[in-house]
């Protein structure tokens, strides 16, 4: 018979904000957060083999690619962050699409567009992301494409289990679009509805001309011999000069788009120079105004004249004022952002102190009503109203991708486009392409985003990355099209105002404000309109009203879906962080692996 216990152990019971739904993750030789989990462990399988972390994220979002068509495939966009042990700064890989020689606002007009469709050939340019993660690879990797390509090519050629955001994502995945599919797009009803049905959760779904086409780039990569270098380059030209390039071109031809073989043949991948500022004492970096990540960095500007660890965090006063800060700089952001190589964006204008100081002047103790973009010419706070250019809510069909190593190796991907939803898969390539076109406008012809041949579209899509006395401390990134960057802020005042650990950085409750013109078509706008979670508290969502802001209540682990990595500058520990918002809304979670 056993005793009976004298004693009982007591466990201490943690105060619920400070337990994290996802554990924290932390390892000392590697790190990679992604949206789907075969993506990490690829990653984390390409770092044991030697490569760095920039072969570690394109490894993860080739994987990702395959297995999340209905947020990107290889047909899309990457803009690219990477900070490389021995550089000063931060690098941008612009993975944008270029628009066709034929993309003039005539040629859609003449066509009776006044706004260039969201779907189908006609809003295809240059698919970007194959050349910019071979240009990462050029410039930061070690191993081949045939390495980094392998996972990717297994899980396309032998299939991987379909998960529930492939299946149900509103207007995104195959169940909302299984009737276009078999009506109109049957290179979409080949691969995504075997033997004419929906799959079901679980079922394996295989992509074998994704892999031949991986497989043939490959291929041609180890017969171009030479240096790992002349290899890649074998690869770039096999997809933009040679049987891939020709596929693409033959199907858009035969669909009455305007993409043809020259325009693959010209495209190039520019690598710039992140923009950036400086935020309590942490540099943060972003691509440039051909994304809306400079929006975050004005917004950061603007904040940096108040005391935002004195209004509490998340209190009606705080998120009164990153709302009202977030407003005025996406008014900047409708206003003045483009393709720099066509228009003129006055970029250290409106990330300068001063200019910041001027905006933040304007926030008042109310919502405040209108579109206010200002005027950084000439340095009034304020744009006239004849000269201001002024949606429907996109969803969240982006993934995200960040990697650290213990070299010091940091990159942040944010690859997109390409949905299954927005075209039909080419056959002879298992993926659609990309209709980043129908960002931009046919007109007015002074909007900084209007159509013309060999543009770049701005884009949603915007990786994060920060540093601390030189070093790279955190790389972070969100789907969600509007929302990223609004997001993206909060988790990074979050961190770094509120010391808040990464993970419960990522999990805290979000908001996001439609009060701007989207950058997806049709543009739309609802001034004043601000979604945020329940799970922020009453109080706080009745203040808020009474500041005059329209609230939109939205349910507790629906605003967010943010993964990202830290380094420990004293300790080297890595960490990797990643969001669960998708559990509850069937987007398939994001994850995070380290080791």
């Amino acid at each position: 018979m056993l005793p009976t216990p004298t004693s009982t152990r007591s466990f201490r019971t943690l105060p619920t904000e400070s337990v994290p739904f996802h554990p924290r993750i932390f390892g000392r030789r590697g790190a990679v957060a992604a949206e789907h989990y075969l993506a990490p462990m690829a990653g984390i399988d390409i770092l044991k083999q030697g490569g760095t972390a920039v072969d570690a994220a394109i490894a993860a979002t080739l994987v990702e690619g395959v297995v999340n068509p209905q947020m990107h495939t290889i047909g899309g966009e990457i803009p690219i962050l990477i900070a490389a042990p021995g550089e000063a700064g931060v690098v941008c890989i612009n993975g944008n699409t270029v628009a066709p020689a034929a993309a003039t606002p005539e040629a859609f007009l003449r066509r009776g567009l006044d706004q260039i469709p969201p779907e189908g050939p006609l809003a295809a340019g240059v698919p970007g992301a194959l050349g910019a993660l071979v240009e990462a690879s050029r410039r930061y990797g070690r191993l081949s494409f045939a390495d980094v390509s392998a996972p990717a090519l297994d899980l396309a050629r032998n299939g991987f289990p379909v998960h529930a955001g492939l299946l149900r994502q509103h207007k995104f995945g195959i169940v909302d679009n299984a009737e276009r599919f078999r009506g109109e797009w049957h290179g979409s009803a080949a691969l995504y509805l075997p033997e004419g049905r929906v799959p079901a959760e679980g079922d394996i779904i295989r992509n074998p001309a994704l892999a031949d086409m991986l497989a043939f780039l490959a291929a041609e990569e180890r017969r171009a011999g030479g240096t790992r270098l002349d290899g890649l380059g074998a690869v770039f030209d096999a997809f933009y000069k040679g049987d891939v390039a020709r596929e693409i071109a033959d199907f858009v031809a035969a669909r009455g788009g305007l993409l043809t073989r020259d325009d693959l043949a010209r495209f190039t991948v520019p690598v710039e120079r992140a923009v950036s500022i400086r935020y309590a004492g942490v540099d943060l970096y972003k691509c440039g105004p051909w994304t809306q990540g400079p929006a975050l960095l004005q917004t950061l500007s603007i904040l940096k004249n108040f005391d935002l660890a004195a209004l509490g965090h998340n209190s009606p006063a705080y998120i009164h004022l990153v709302v009202e800060a977030m407003k005025l700089a996406f008014a900047d952001r409708e206003q003045f952002y483009g393709d720099p190589d066509h228009v003129e964006v006055p970029v250290e204008t409106l990330l300068s102190d001063a200019y910041g100081q001027l905006r933040a002047g304007l926030v008042a103790d109310r919502a405040d009503l209108a579109l206010r973009p200002g005027d950084p010419r000439t340095g009034g706070a304020l744009l006239p109203p004849a000269e201001r250019l002024g949606g429907a809510s996109w969803g969240p069909g982006t993934v995200h991708v960040d990697a650290m190593d213990r070299e010091g190796f940091t990159a942040a991907f944010t690859p997109s486009g390409a949905w299954i939803k927005s075209a039909e898969v080419v056959p002879a390539l298992g993926f659609p392409l990309g209709v980043r076109l129908s960002n931009c406008r046919v007109g007015p012809a002074r909007h900084p985003n209007v159509i013309a041949p060999f543009k770049r579209p701005r884009t949603t899509i915007s990786p994060s990355l920060a540093c601390k006395d030189g070093k790279p401390w955190l790389a972070f990134g969100s789907m969600g099209g509007d929302q990223q960057d609004q997001w993206q802020l909060q988790f990074f005042l979050n961190r770094v105002v509120f010391d808040m650990p990464l993970q419960a950085a990522i999990e805290a409750p979000k908001f996001s404000s439609e009060h701007f013109p989207a950058l997806f078509h049709p543009h739309d706008f609802y001034l004043n309109r601000l979604r945020i979670e329940t799970s922020i508290g009453r109080d706080t969502l009745d203040g808020l009203a009474a500041r005059g802001h329209e609230i939109d209540p939205a349910p507790p682990w629906t605003e967010g879906y943010l993964c990202g990595t830290e380094r420990n500058l004293e300790t080297g520990v890595l960490e990797a962080g990643s969001d669960p918002r998708g559990t509850k809304s069937e987007v398939f979670p994001a994850f995070a692996l380290a080791y």
